[in-house]
């Protein structure tokens, strides 16, 4: 599991930029920089509220991962200890995107 600090205020799961989802998905199979990745398990907030999965946010978290040309990447999960999901105000999944992603 990863240390997540997501700056994805606009997501229903972010809560003082932990996650309240309990795993994430970052997409980019043909990602060859940051821009191209994106956290798939974004969802608008709509309001003031938050979703929660989790009774408590959490810093660290399970990551799926399909950016396969990231060094991080192994058999499709993320194995960086810190990932930093960037996209703030992001009203689409396609705004955001993992700053941790560096190319083999």
């Amino acid at each position: 599991m990863a240390q997540l600090d997501c700056t994805v205020d606009s997501c229903i799961y972010n809560k003082n930029q932990c996650c309240c989802k309990g795993d994430i998905m970052v997409g980019g199979s043909r990602a060859g920089c940051t821009e191209d990745t994106c956290c798939e398990s974004f969802s608008e907030k709509r309001g003031d509220s938050y979703t929660s999965a989790l009774e408590h946010p959490s810093k660290t978290i399970s990551i799926d991962c399909e950016a396969t040309k990231c060094m991080y990447n192994s058999n499709y999960k993320c194995y960086a200890e810190h990932v930093d999901i960037t996209g703030s105000g992001a009203n689409d999944c396609r705004e955001t995107s993992c700053a941790t992603f560096k190319e083999r």
